[in-house]
């Protein structure tokens, strides 16, 4: 089987819906029903929560990753999906996904890097 690069996007988003950047938990349940929706596979994931607020969480796919860090007090999200292309084309739901997450925080888009590798 030849190789096939994947999409992997990093983007740093503003949201000033703050709830949803204090804490991990609403942010897993999305991303838990993301995982089933587009048929990933979850291997591995650690959550934390900042005191006093703010979060970041990493989701290890069989695919490949993705990570998350909250700034509430900046209002400020940096984001970084990568999902490779080996048994199934997954660029479209690198896009799914990073779609589905800017509309959970309400975002919008500071910066935004779409690399092929």
């Amino acid at each position: 089987m030849s190789y096939r690069p994947g999409l992997h996007l990093i983007a740093t988003l503003h949201s000033a819906h703050a709830t949803h950047l204090l804490r991990y938990e609403a942010f897993k349940n999305l991303l838990d029903a993301l995982v089933v929706h587009h048929q990933l596979q979850a291997l591995g994931h650690v959550y934390h929560n900042f005191t006093p607020a703010g979060f970041t969480a990493v989701v290890c796919l069989s695919e490949s990753h993705l990570s998350i860090h909250t700034w509430p007090e900046h209002q400020k999200i940096n984001l970084d999906i990568y999902l490779s292309n080996h048994e199934r084309q997954n660029d479209g739901t690198v896009l799914a996904l990073f779609e589905a997450v800017k509309t959970f925080f309400e975002a919008t888009v500071v910066h935004q890097q779409n690399i092929v590798r």
